[in-house]
């Protein structure tokens, strides 16, 4: 496709000011167009037409979470890093959390990194238990 023929693969009238592609969307929700004799992402294009080159290093955050949107008004240019803590993974869900579940900040002096995050207090009391436990039975 040329330049206009992306131009022209675009629904301006998408709820909430969205440019929506029309073209081919893939499985995950994001567009796919075949641009300068390489497959790319439309709403990559558009950006890269309208506002200029991506900064190395940084990718294209959808503000408004619609993957097949185009609207340069709704992308920002983000480390990749910060785009899956915007999210909504598991992994994005969790980083999000402040408090262990049982209400223990995740502040500095609270918190072990072992592989995950855990909670100093919690960590303890399971060790006190588990101590506890092992000497009542011996």
């Amino acid at each position: 496709m040329n330049e206009a023929q992306v131009l022209a693969s675009i629904d301006k009238q998408g709820a909430d000011g969205c440019w929506l592609w029309t073209g081919c969307v893939r499985s995950d929700g994001y567009g796919s167009v075949r641009f300068a004799g390489k497959v790319c992402y439309p709403h990559r294009v558009i950006y890269e037409l309208t506002v200029g080159l991506v900064p190395e290093g940084l990718t294209l955050d959808h503000l408004c979470r619609v993957r097949h949107c185009c609207n340069p008004e709704h992308l920002e240019a983000v480390t990749h890093r910060e785009n899956c803590l915007r999210g909504t993974s598991p992994l994005a869900v969790n980083a999000a959390r402040t408090h262990c579940p049982r209400g223990h900040a995740y502040d500095e002096a609270n918190t072990l990194y072992r592989g995950k995050r855990l909670c100093r207090e919690c960590n303890r009391v399971r060790s006190l238990a588990k101590y506890y436990s092992r000497k009542a039975t011996a």
